[in-house]
């Protein structure tokens, strides 16, 4: 297994970065008459707008973080089974809060609570389970909190409704939501790593399997998703980031850091070469769709974006450019489940903007302020010790 630094701060960097555009692109899909390159494609178009870049990107850092973790916990000498539960646990995680958060989309009317409490609510259990509590406070006060947060979680389902008024349905997965697809990603992605100690002869192989199915997916050889998996593209793009990370060990390990810069460039490169090129036979580029030329073409720019972070922060020492987005790459979950509190309480209490800030350029500024102040608050909450740890 090659051996990596214990932490990149340049991964931290692209995280914030894309945890940064990805506030200011969800704010921004409400905002009228703006670029449409800007925003997400249509589901049926063969295309891909920039709004279409940010979850993929999101995916592959996963994959770029993963050997990190894993790698630091087998150096402190935790077991395989120890490692394997720290998997399914942070798996789970991120599962249920997708699992409710896709709920949010179907949320009846004929509920008993308005659909804005209820995910103010849900949000506030899941900080309360999640909570990265400190060391001193003592273990009946901490089980006592997150199991109020379970409690709460339990309530809020039991009393859920979904659908129209005439006939409301339970909770169900449609889908798994932003955190339950990198959820499902993570665990399959992680185990697959921890099985194969992360040798490249493994993981080369598994990349290759996860593409061919990707592919196979979207040239009709395999007719419908295989359960888990998928059609393989969210797996394929963390993956992916697991690979670069394994190059990246691999270059360390010998001492041939210059040679990154070359092989990340022309990997970015050649991958959205690729894309384009399969882009004709593999139903075009589409995010809804996940097709293969969406994963290859959205891989490429983030390899590139990483090799540029590297340069900057890690080489050039440039950390401090990015100070004020910091909080984003460090307390990423809390950044990101800051929205539903914004969003959900302006809901609630119906407050809306002027139709000044609803529009063009002048939204898209709108949703960028909202966006950074979001992370700024997450920053405060930061020295209050208050931030999700999954």
């Amino acid at each position: 297994m090659q051996q990596l630094p214990k932490r990149l701060l340049s991964i931290d960097v692209l995280r914030a970065i894309t945890m940064l555009l990805m506030i200011f692109v969800n704010d921004a899909s409400g905002v009228k008459h703006i670029p449409a390159w800007i925003d997400h494609a249509e589901g049926n178009a063969d295309a891909m707008g920039f709004a279409d870049t940010i979850f993929p990107a999101f995916l592959f850092i996963v994959g770029l973080s993963l050997p990190f973790a894993i790698k630091n916990r087998m150096s402190k000498g935790d077991s395989f089974i120890s490692i394997l539960i720290y998997i399914l646990t942070r798996s789970a995680a991120l599962i249920i809060m997708g699992f409710f958060h896709v709920n949010l989309e179907s949320y009846s009317t004929a509920a008993m609570l308005p659909k804005a409490l209820w995910a103010i609510l849900i949000t506030i259990g899941f900080f309360l389970i999640w909570l990265d509590y400190p060391e001193t406070l003592s273990k009946v006060k901490r089980y006592t909190l997150m199991g109020l947060g379970v409690a709460l979680l339990i309530a809020m389902a039991i009393i859920y409704k979904g659908g129209d008024a005439l006939d409301p349905g339970w909770m169900h997965p449609s889908w798994w939501g932003i955190l339950g697809i990198i959820g499902w990603a993570y665990l399959i992605c992680a185990v697959v790593y921890l099985l194969a100690k992360g040798k490249l002869n493994v993981l080369v192989p598994v990349l290759v399997l996860f593409v061919a199915i990707n592919i196979a997916r979207h040239t009709g050889i395999i007719p419908k998703k295989i359960w888990l998996i998928g059609d393989a593209s969210s797996i394929t793009l963390t993956m992916g980031g697991i690979m670069i990370s394994e190059i990246y060990a691999h270059l360390v390990s010998l001492g041939k850091t210059q040679r990154i810069w070359i092989i990340f460039g022309l990997t970015g490169i050649l991958l959205i070469v690729l894309g384009l090129l399969i882009r004709p036979y593999t139903q075009g580029i589409s995010k809804i769709r996940s097709t293969p030329a969406w994963i290859f073409i959205c891989s490429g720019i983030t390899v590139l974006a990483f090799e540029l972070m590297i340069y900057l922060v890690d080489v050039r020492g440039k950390r401090n450019w990015f100070k004020i987005i910091w909080p984003a790459g460090t307390s990423t979950l809390t950044c990101y489940l800051m929205p539903y509190f914004q969003v959900f309480l302006l809901m609630l209490f119906h407050i809306n903007y002027p139709s000044v800030f609803n529009s063009g350029i002048i939204g898209l500024a709108r949703s960028m302020a909202t966006a950074f102040i979001l992370i700024a608050l997450v920053g405060l909450m930061e020295k209050k010790r208050i931030r999700l740890k999954v």
